[in-house]
């Protein structure tokens, strides 16, 4: 219990004084004075720790979920230390609790680490619900908005992304619209298929081939393939 104590306060340390960088930068970048940057650090650090156990709980069953969706995978221990497709989503769900607190800049900064050691890009604003498997993982791309549901896996060099947003009057973009897919509970998305738009969903159960394009929403069960340069649709058994 000493030694877990210590840990968990240089844990806190190293983490308040990064999300205080990440708040005085964003007061510096808009010009605002910096009164309660450290407090704010402070209080945002030790509600991070309280997601801890919930975070435990979350990252075992990804590991759990790679188990028992690779068979070349022969133990926890090989998943947590050499597949990085979990350690993308390990730096994923950690970031994305801190995204939810809304602290600026260091979410991303994570995430974008983890881009650039793994090939797999997921933006901390995605929201992913337990049991997901990222197999081979290189050129997996997760956008803000998407809405993954429990039991989800998904091959390499998937897209799930956005149509093309137009722009406001006054030149920015509407933030607030959804943007990216929604895949639902247990669907499969095999290597290089790319799913767009904020109103496509993928049915619970459902399987996207590879090299599919989809971009309107499919029913729950259903199975999207290419069969000789043609799309082929059918029902699970």
């Amino acid at each position: 219990k000493f030694h877990i104590g210590e840990e968990v306060n240089v844990l806190f340390k190293k983490l308040s004084d990064q999300i205080t960088r990440s708040i005085k930068h964003d007061c510096l970048r808009y010009d605002r004075e910096c009164s309660d940057c450290v407090e704010t650090g402070f209080s945002k650090a030790l509600l991070f720790l309280e997601k801890i156990v919930y975070l435990r709980e979350m990252l075992a069953k990804d590991v759990r979920a790679a188990i028992d969706g690779d068979p070349a995978a022969k133990s926890p221990d090989e998943v947590i230390f050499s597949y990085p497709g979990f350690f993308a989503i390990m730096i994923y769900r950690i970031a994305h609790e801190l995204f939810k607190m809304e602290i600026p800049i260091m979410p991303r900064i994570m995430t974008e680490y983890a881009h650039s050691q793994t090939g797999v890009d997921i933006h901390p604003g995605a929201s992913i619900d337990e049991s997901f498997f990222i197999d081979h993982g290189t050129g997996v791309v997760i956008g803000e908005t998407t809405i993954i549901g429990k039991k989800v896996r998904v091959y390499q060099g998937v897209t799930l992304g956005a149509l093309s947003i137009k722009k406001l009057e006054d030149g920015s973009f509407d933030l607030k619209t959804k943007r990216h897919p929604t895949i639902e509970d247990e669907a499969i998305l095999y290597s290089n298929c790319t799913i767009l738009g904020g109103k496509t969903v993928i049915g619970k159960k459902a399987v996207i081939g590879g090299n599919v394009w989809v971009t309107e929403s499919v029913p729950p069960g259903s199975v999207i393939l290419i069969k000789n340069g043609n799309e082929t649709r059918m029902k699970r058994g």
